[in-house]
C-alpha cells in the first residue's frame, strides 16, 4: 500500500499541532480538538479552519494505529489527494502566512509637508481623492490628517466668525496633527501578515487606517496605508492563494 499521502498527512498534521501549543503555550499533551478551540480565540486562522482543523484531528486517528504497549504507529488508512492538499496549505497559512506587503505591494502613499499652509492639504485631498494624508516634518513622519478633522477644524473657524480663507492659507498642516485622532491609526512592519491586518480591524473597531513602515515605527517613511477599502484588493490576493476570503 502507498502510504505517501499518509505521511505527507501526519507530518503536517504534526507542524500544525507544534504551532498551535506554541501559540497556546499548551502542555505536551495537551487534546488537539481542545488545542483548536482554545487557539480560535487566539489566532484568527485557526478560528477561520476552526472545523477543518477538527476533523482533521479526527482523520488523524483513524489513519494511524498504535499497538498495545508499543511506541510504534502502524498506517492502516490513506487520506485523499484533496485532503492532504489542505491540510498542507492550512499548515502554510499557520506556520507562514502570507505578508501584508505581498498582497498590496508598495504603493503611492499621498502626503504634504508640515510647514505648508493647509490649503495645500485640501488641493491634495481633491487632486487625489484620499481621506487620509501623512504628514511629514524634514522626512521624519510627524502624524496623519484625514477629511473628517479636517471639516472639523474648518467648522470650528467658521462657527467662530474667523476667516475660513486665511485660516486656510496661514495656518501650517502641522497644526492639524491632533494626538487623539493619531490614536485611530495603527503602525505595523512591512513583515506583518495580511492577517494581522484583519484582526487589528476587528479588534479596534474605530481604526481609520493601519501606517506600514519598514520596522513598523512611528516617524520612519509609510510604505503603504491600509484601509478597509483595500479588503477586496487583499481577499483576491487570497482567494488566488486558495485561501478563504474574509
Amino acid at each position: 500500500m502507498d502510504i505517501s499521502n499518509a505521511s505527507r498527512f501526519i507530518n503536517s498534521y504534526n507542524r500544525i499541532e507544534a504551532q498551535l501549543k506554541l501559540v497556546y503555550n499548551a502542555k505536551a499533551t495537551q487534546n488537539f480538538t481542545d488545542l483548536v478551540k482554545r487557539c480560535a480565540d487566539l489566532d484568527i486562522t485557526v478560528r477561520r479552519y476552526e472545523s477543518e482543523l477538527i476533523d482533521y484531528g479526527k482523520l488523524r486517528n483513524a489513519i494511524v494505529h498504535r499497538s498495545d504497549g508499543g511506541s510504534g504507529e502502524t498506517v492502516i488508512a490513506v487520506p485523499c489527494d484533496e485532503v492532504v492538499r489542505n491540510i498542507e496549505f492550512i499548515e502554510k497559512l499557520l506556520c507562514h502566512p502570507p505578508r501584508l506587503m505581498d498582497a498590496i505591494k508598495v504603493k503611492k502613499v499621498t502626503s504634504v509637508f508640515a510647514d505648508k499652509p493647509i490649503m495645500s492639504a485640501v488641493e491634495t485631498f481633491a487632486a487625489y481623492r484620499q481621506k487620509t494624508l501623512l504628514v511629514y516634518d524634514h522626512g521624519t513622519m510627524i502624524g496623519a490628517v484625514n477629511t473628517y478633522l479636517l471639516f472639523s477644524k474648518i467648522l470650528q473657524i467658521a462657527a467662530s466668525g474667523k476667516s475660513v480663507t486665511e485660516y486656510l492659507k496661514t495656518t501650517p498642516c502641522r497644526e492639524l496633527v491632533d494626538e487623539e485622532e493619531m490614536k485611530r491609526y495603527l503602525i505595523m512592519s512591512q513583515e506583518a501578515t495580511v492577517f494581522d491586518v484583519f484582526v487589528a480591524f476587528e479588534e479596534k473597531r474605530d481604526l481609520t487606517a493601519v501606517i506600514v513602515t519598514e520596522n513598523g515605527v512611528f516617524g520612519e517613511k509609510a510604505l503603504s496605508i491600509i484601509t478597509p477599502s483595500d479588503f477586496p484588493r487583499i481577499n483576491r490576493f487570497l482567494e488566488n492563494y486558495n485561501a478563504k476570503p474574509f
